[in-house]
C-alpha cells in the first residue's frame, strides 16, 4: 500500500447527529499528520461529479455541536451501477486522494465496499446511523441522540395519554432493527414495544393487550418500529379488535434525526474519527471503526454490512417485567 498523503471525507445516506463531529475529528487528525484533506459534498453523488473542496481546520471549527452534516448527503442511483462507481474512482484519482473516509450507515458502507472491491480504493468506514444496526459496534454515531429525542417526545405524549385515558402508538425509525423502539420504550417507561426482532410466535399486539391493559391502567404508550405497517397498522387492529379503547397514533418521523448531538455522540464521533486516521497509519484498508465494550476495533466492512446485529433478549424481558 502506498503512503497516505491525501484523504477524502464524505457523509452518505440518512443524516445522523454527530456526523459533523466525525468530520471535524477526521479532518483535524489528518491535518495533524501533515496530510491534505478534501471534503466531498453530497455523498457519492458529489464524488461522481467532483463537488470537492480542500479543507483546513477552519472549515471544521464550531461544528461539533451542530446536527445534520455540513458536507450534506444525497442518494445516488448512478453510484449503484459499476459505471457510476468507475466515475467516482476517476474523481478520486483526479484529486490524488489516497484513501476515502465514509461516514454513514449500512447502505453507505455497502457502497464503499463495492467501490473498494471494483476499483481498488482504500476505504475506512465510520458507522453513523440512528438505527444502530451495524454489526461490529455496540453503538453507532447518532443513535444516542435519536434515542434521547424519542424519550423526550414520549414523555410529553404520555401527559396527553394519561389525561384522556388513551392508548398511544408511537412510531419510531429503525428500518429493520428495533434498537430505538426497544430501548426508548424502557427509558420512557412505555408499556410495550413492537419490534422486528421479537421472533416468538406470539401476536405482539394481543400479548400487549392481555398484559398491559387492565382496570387500573386505561392509558398506555406502545412504541412501534416503522417496519411492517408501523403504528397505523396496529392502531387499526385495536380499533377493529378492541373497540373499547380510545387509540391515537404519533409518528415521530424525521424529528428523530434532527437536533444537536448528545455528549455521548460527540465523544463517540471524535474517538472514531481519530481511530480512522490511526487505522490508515497502520496500513488498514476497507475496515469500519467499531466500539465494543468501550474499545475501538477495526471491523472488515464486508462483515459489518452483511452480518445481522442481534438485539439481546434481556431487553425484551426487562420491558415486559416493568410494564405491569
Amino acid at each position: 500500500m502506498s503512503e497516505i498523503r491525501t484523504i477524502g471525507i464524505l457523509t452518505s445516506g440518512g443524516d445522523a447527529p454527530g456526523m459533523n463531529a466525525a468530520v471535524r475529528a477526521v479532518t483535524k487528525s489528518a491535518i495533524s499528520e501533515g496530510w491534505k484533506v478534501f471534503g466531498i459534498y453530497r455523498g457519492w453523488e458529489g464524488l461522481i461529479h467532483g463537488e470537492i473542496k480542500e479543507f483546513s481546520t477552519e472549515d471544521v471549527s464550531n461544528i461539533i455541536q451542530r446536527g445534520g452534516t455540513i458536507l450534506k448527503t444525497a442518494r445516488s442511483d448512478e453510484f449503484r451501477t459499476p459505471e457510476g462507481r468507475a466515475k467516482a474512482a476517476d474523481t478520486i484519482r483526479k484529486f490524488g486522494i489516497d484513501a476515502l473516509v465514509v461516514i454513514g450507515g449500512n447502505g453507505s458502507l455497502s457502497g464503499a465496499q463495492e467501490l473498494a472491491k471494483e476499483q481498488d480504493v482504500t476505504v475506512i468506514g465510520l458507522p453513523a446511523t440512528i438505527d444502530n444496526d451495524l454489526y461490529g459496534t455496540d453503538f453507532t454515531i447518532g443513535y444516542d441522540s435519536a434515542l434521547n429525542t424519542i424519550v423526550e417526545c414520549v414523555d410529553k405524549i404520555r401527559d396527553t395519554a394519561t389525561s384522556h385515558d388513551r392508548i398511544f402508538f408511537v412510531e419510531v425509525m429503525g428500518r429493520d432493527a428495533g434498537f430505538l423502539a426497544q430501548n426508548s420504550a424502557i427509558a420512557a417507561g412505555a408499556e410495550a414495544a413492537i419490534i422486528p426482532e421479537d421472533e416468538t410466535k406470539i401476536d405482539q399486539l394481543a400479548a400487549y393487550i392481555g398484559r398491559g391493559i387492565r382496570k387500573s391502567k386505561n392509558s398506555s404508550i406502545v412504541i412501534v418500529s416503522e417496519k411492517d405497517g408501523g403504528a397505523m397498522h396496529y392502531a387499526e387492529r385495536v380499533r377493529k379488535e378492541y373497540p373499547q379503547y380510545d387509540v391515537r397514533v404519533s409518528i415521530l418521523g424525521h424529528l428523530q434525526r434532527g437536533g444537536k448531538p448528545s455528549a455521548s455522540d460527540r465523544i463517540l464521533a471524535s474517538r472514531m474519527g481519530v481511530a480512522a486516521i490511526e487505522a490508515l497509519k497502520e496500513g488498514q484498508r476497507n475496515v469500519m471503526i467499531g466500539i465494543i465494550q468501550d474499545v475501538m476495533l477495526n471491523i472488515p466492512i464486508s462483515k459489518a454490512v452483511k452480518m445481522d446485529k442481534p438485539l439481546e433478549r434481556e431487553f425484551i424481558n426487562v420491558l415486559n417485567t416493568l410494564s405491569i
